[in-house]
């Protein structure tokens, strides 16, 4: 999501990580999922812009239909998903400790471990602790059940 301080608190370091895995052969999508009617500074062209001024050197995809989100139970930006390479989840949660405002350097400790676990063929992290970030931005009357609103 381009709004979300969570996702800009940390786009720096994760660009960095996303570019050790492009070069290890590991794919890096990001989607975003946002409502863009009620989110335009979300919309595809503002990703554009996004994309090129932080330098993603990954596809930044965008779910227009929200139903990759729910497919993936998706619950906040950033939320990180890491699959073997069987398509196996492996990884789901965030990305390290720092949050905007709470003065831990970013490192994506959580997620390179991860994938460096993965690469030395070891079983996925034990504790996987849960994203925190802006809540996906649904569409009116599109909330997923997983949510507990429907």
């Amino acid at each position: 999501c381009n709004h979300c301080p969570y996702v800009k608190h940390i786009n720096q370091q994760f660009v960095e990580i996303a570019h050790n895995c492009i070069r290890q052969g590991i794919a890096v999508v990001a989607i975003s999922s946002n409502d863009t009617e009620n989110y335009p500074q979300d919309a595809p062209d503002k990703m554009i812009q996004v994309a090129k001024e932080e330098g993603f050197p990954f596809p930044y995809l965008f779910d227009e239909s929200q139903s990759v989100a729910k497919s993936y139970q998706a619950a906040c930006t950033p939320d990180f998903f890491l699959f073997d390479d069987t398509h196996e989840l492996v990884y789901r949660g965030q990305f390290d400790s720092s949050r905007p405002g709470n003065d831990i350097p970013v490192t994506g400790r959580d997620v390179q471990a991860a994938i460096d676990r993965l690469q030395g063929s070891e079983a996925p992290v034990e504790q996987q602790i849960p994203s925190i970030g802006c809540n996906i931005k649904w569409k009116p009357g599109n909330e997923p059940e997983y949510y507990g609103i429907k």
